[in-house]
């Protein structure tokens, strides 16, 4: 990486931190609805600014993983039940990105997990997705969830995990499986859960954010 380019890094991400913070979601090639849960990630933002201080604008914008933009970014949501694919220069521009800094968490709608993993593997040919211990920081940023990850909705009887990607210590990339945290995230109408399970979604989420913001 040049002198350059890490200057051009460093002034985003400080600039970001003392303005109004932008978050994005990520939309993907492969027939994989990138855009389900619409109403998720605003209502996570609302519940961000509102309990852990942050100040992000208010809507998400939209990018791809081959845009330049994706470095304007210090967090980045991607969701889905299907296919996903990343071509070569996709999956180098987002390695780019999250060793310099960035964050990605990918939240399995149920569906996405046979897909998403080869992908990430063209991302990081050389890492492993580690499973991430209930004593992470992740799960007590904010909020403590002393077992890790909730369990928010039901679909095979299995337990929910979180794995990462990690650059040294930090973790850089997050994937939520078996949890759907974004269907917890909707509005209430939408799937109808009661208080407290939609409470824990948001907090985890809450968490994660405040993860990638701070590290």
């Amino acid at each position: 990486m040049t002198l350059r380019f890490t200057v051009f890094l460093c002034f985003l991400f400080s600039f970001s931190a003392i303005h109004a913070q932008e978050i994005a979601l990520l939309k993907y090639q492969g027939g994989g609805d990138w855009y389900s849960n619409p109403t998720s990630l605003p209502n996570l933002i609302k519940y961000c600014n509102q309990n852990i201080h942050t100040n992000i604008k208010e809507q998400p914008v939209t990018v791809t993983p081959d845009n330049e933009d994706l470095f304007q970014y210090p967090f980045i949501h991607m969701t889905g039940h299907g296919n996903v694919f990343l071509s070569d220069l996709e999956a180098e521009n987002l390695r780019k990105y999250l060793l310099s800094g960035g964050f990605l968490h990918i939240d399995d709608n149920y569906g996405m997990n046979n897909y998403i993993r080869k992908e990430i593997k063209k991302i990081f040919p050389y890492k492993e997705l580690e499973e991430i211990p209930a004593s992470h920081p992740i799960f007590s940023a904010a909020f403590a969830f002393p077992n890790g990850l909730p369990k928010i909705h039901e679909h095979d009887g299995l337990a929910p995990q979180a794995f990462g990607i990690f650059d040294k210590d930090r973790l850089i990339l997050i994937f939520t499986f078996e949890s759907d945290l974004g269907d917890g995230w909707e509005d209430p109408a939408v799937h109808n859960d009661i208080p407290e399970v939609r409470t824990k979604a948001l907090q985890m989420g809450a968490n994660i954010i405040k993860y990638a913001f701070e590290h």
